[in-house]
């Protein structure tokens, strides 16, 4: 798989809370985390970079390549865990860093299957023959206000409540966990990303920004495209091609 990835502070905050990291698994994969902290002025940082750092070296350390989906699973659902136990217990030693947290989004790509797992509104989406799919589900309250049909979709994407999330990765020493499964052909994407993109950029600009063959540009496209028309976030877009 080829990889482009970015991260940028965005137009208005002081620092960047969003964390990734990106790694390939020789000859039959990749993958990659995207975490978008929160708490504080240093908690969103330091909770973002330790489950970015607890969820790549358990990927690095434990993943082989007889492992089958639900191995995968098992893996990244302990990672996740792992890693919101750490966060909680940092929190609780640190004053100036409780109630820190961070979402998470993972997508491990073996051979042409994804597994993605997924914490918060960081989101995940399937790019194939310019139509794009959300992988992911936001755990938001304005998606709780979709789902009991209070609201429209198109409601929440304006919705003044619509940055609070429900579920996080480090608010407690253990967290639940979405998985789901997603096939890859050849030439299909999966885009990883922070809610500073998707905040600015629709589905319609994602697909452009990413229909030609300068793969390694997509990425920093689309950052700057949610730059120009805002900015009002941090921004992380990670783009795996098949």
């Amino acid at each position: 798989m080829k990889i482009s990835a970015k991260t940028d502070v965005g137009m208005c905050r002081a620092s960047n809370q969003d964390s990734y990291a990106i790694g390939e698994i020789p000859e039959v994969g990749a993958w990659a985390v995207v975490c978008d902290g929160m708490g504080g002025h240093a908690g969103g940082n330091v909770a973002s970079e330790m489950a970015v750092e607890r969820i790549s070296e358990r990927i690095k350390t434990n993943y082989h390549r007889r492992m089958r989906n639900f191995s995968i699973k098992n893996m990244l659902e302990s990672a996740i865990i792992c890693a919101s136990a750490d966060i909680f217990e940092r929190a609780s030693k640190d004053e100036s860093l409780q109630g820190m947290g961070t979402t998470a989004v993972v997508a491990v790509c073996v051979n042409g299957e994804c597994v993605v797992a997924s914490v918060g509104d960081s989101r995940c989406y399937h790019i194939r023959d310019r139509e794009i799919v959300q992988v992911t589900k936001d755990h938001s309250l304005v998606q709780e206000l979709v789902d009991s049909g209070v609201i429209t979709p198109e409601e929440a994407a304006t919705h003044p409540m619509r940055n609070v999330i429900t579920r996080s990765v480090g608010l407690k020493d253990d967290v639940l966990v979405d998985f789901y499964d997603v096939s890859i052909e050849k030439g299909d994407m999966l885009l990883l990303c922070s809610d500073g993109l998707t905040n600015h950029v629709s589905n319609e600009e994602i697909i452009n920004c990413t229909c030609d063959d300068e793969i390694f540009n997509y990425a920093d496209r689309l950052v700057k495209l949610a730059n120009e028309k805002g900015g009002t976030d941090n921004i992380t877009a990670v783009v795996m091609v098949g």
